[in-house]
């Protein structure tokens, strides 16, 4: 079992920036790869950035180039640094760990994401 606790959200002005972290600890040696996904309100859960465990990385088309995934392999911990920020990335933000081998998803209680002025 892997447990995922994550932090960072708050409210924040349009254009401003946030850094969420997740915490995986656990059997983290089975952990692949990770990512964060969001969920706004009567909208689907939408992934938002993934990085494997060899650093490369994945972003949706709508926060390339204002988000940035970064993973510290030591310290268990994923990143997600969020700049610009838009009314529209108002969301609750869930952090995801995939199990290398059977690909078994686990998941955050979320953190929320709110931008507005």
């Amino acid at each position: 079992q892997v447990q995922l606790v994550e932090s960072g959200g708050g409210l924040v002005q349009p254009g401003g920036s946030l850094r969420l972290s997740c915490a995986a600890s656990g059997s983290i040696f089975s952990i692949g790869a990770m990512g964060w996904y969001r969920q706004a309100p009567g909208e689907e859960r939408e992934l938002v950035a993934s990085i494997t465990r060899g650093h490369i990385t994945n972003y949706a088309d709508s926060v390339k180039g204002r988000f940035t995934i970064s993973r510290e392999i030591a310290k268990n911990t994923v990143y997600l640094q969020i700049n610009s920020l838009k009314p529209e990335d108002t969301a609750v933000y869930y952090c995801n760990a995939e199990h290398a081998t059977t690909l078994v998803n686990y998941w955050g209680q979320g953190t929320q994401v709110t931008v507005s002025s």
